[in-house]
C-alpha cells in the first residue's frame, strides 16, 4: 500500500483532534460556569494539542505532495492523488480525508462557539464595571464610602 504513511499521519491527526475536541468542550463548560481556574488550566493543553495538530498536518501535506509526485498525479491535490491510486486504496484515502475534513470543521465550530462565549463574558464584565463606575460617582451609592471631589473611577473606554 503506497499511501500507508499518509494514512497513518491522518489517523494520528484524528486521534489528536478527538483529544482537542474533548478539551474544547471542557473549555465550553468552564466558560459557561465562569470557572476561571479551570479555563486557565485547560489553556496549556489546548496550546499543546493545537501545535501537535499543526505539525502532523504539515507532515501529512508534505507526504501527500511527495506521494502525488511519486505516482505521477496530474495535480498535486487530493483528487489528483486519488486518481492515480487503485480503487481500494483510493477509497480508503478519500474516506480518511473526509474524516479529517469533518473533524477539522467540528473543531472550528467549537472554537468559534467558545470565542463567542468569551466575547459575551467580556461584554458582561465591561457592563458590570461600567455600572460600578457610574454608581461610584453618583451621590448615593454603596460603592462610595467617603466624600471626595477628585474620585478616581474606572472609565468605560467605549463611552
Amino acid at each position: 500500500m503506497k499511501s500507508r504513511q499518509l494514512l497513518n499521519m491522518w489517523t494520528e491527526w484524528l486521534t489528536a483532534s478527538e483529544k482537542m475536541l474533548r478539551c474544547l468542550h471542557e473549555q465550553t463548560v468552564a466558560v459557561t460556569l465562569r470557572d476561571v481556574q479551570r479555563v486557565e488550566r485547560l489553556q496549556p493543553e489546548l496550546d499543546e494539542l493545537t501545535e501537535m495538530i499543526r505539525i502532523i498536518d504539515s507532515k501529512a501535506l508534505t507526504e501527500a505532495k511527495w506521494l502525488a509526485e511519486e505516482l505521477g498525479a496530474s495535480t498535486l491535490s487530493l483528487r489528483g492523488l486519488v486518481s492515480v491510486l487503485d480503487k481500494t486504496e483510493a477509497a480508503q484515502v478519500q474516506l480518511t480525508a473526509n474524516k479529517v475534513l469533518s473533524a477539522s470543521q467540528n473543531i472550528q465550530d467549537v472554537v468559534s462557539k467558545n470565542r463567542k462565549l468569551f466575547e459575551s463574558e467580556m461584554t458582561f464584565i465591561n457592563g458590570t464595571l461600567t455600572l460600578i463606575a457610574k454608581a461610584a460617582v453618583s451621590g448615593k451609592s454603596p460603592y462610595r464610602t467617603r466624600k471626595n471631589n477628585s474620585v478616581s473611577v474606572l472609565v468605560d473606554a467605549a463611552a
